[in-house]
């Protein structure tokens, strides 16, 4: 049991730790805004709405392109990002037109993420998995969406919410929160 004399510094502490994870939150509002500073669109900015919104769906955090950058460095951070990276592959992917290429690229997606043991496999059951192998061997645009609806359901389910309580997004919208209140 911690005597009185222990008291003042586990406050100390405590108070460093704050102190950091502010310091955190505007480092990481700082990278955030010089990443898409070049941009001229009207969501050249980080807001404290946007921001909140992203708590809304896991859509909204994904058609933001600082919700996306953001959940991106999250689950990096906890060595997860395998799944958002095969859904935003498969993103791409729908939009190739060339056949040639769209060959070799379904290619690529498989040996990355679909094939047992590969680098960024993905969870996804043993029935889609031998579907998609089949659908690789003469690919279509839609040859990956069973896997990325699987995919998206998990990020939805377990990443998302944890994200939404992670100090990465409650940093964020603190320092956010306290800039709108400055002016």
């Amino acid at each position: 049991m911690p005597s009185l004399i222990d008291e003042p510094q586990h406050f100390i502490m405590e108070q460093d730790d704050r102190k950091t994870n502010k310091n955190i939150g505007k480092n990481f509002m700082c990278r955030l805004q010089c990443m898409f500073s070049h941009s001229s669109s009207s969501e050249s900015r980080l807001s404290l709405e946007d921001t909140q919104q992203w708590s809304q769906s896991l859509e909204r955090l994904l058609d933001s392109k600082y919700g996306l950058a953001t959940f991106r460095n999250f689950l990096k951070s906890e060595y997860s990002d395998e799944n958002i990276e095969f859904w935003l592959t498969c993103e791409d992917y729908t939009k190739i037109k060339s056949s040639f290429r769209m060959s070799s690229r379904a290619k690529k997606i498989y040996e990355q993420f679909i094939k047992a043991e590969s680098p960024k496999e993905i969870n996804i059951d043993y029935h889609t998995r031998e579907q998609i192998k089949r659908n690789v061997k003469t690919p279509t645009m839609h040859c990956f969406d069973d896997a990325q609806k699987i995919v998206y359901g998990l990020m939805e389910r377990d990443s998302y919410p944890r994200f939404l309580r992670s100090d990465i997004y409650r940093t964020l919208l603190e320092n956010l929160s306290a800039d709108a209140t400055k002016g």
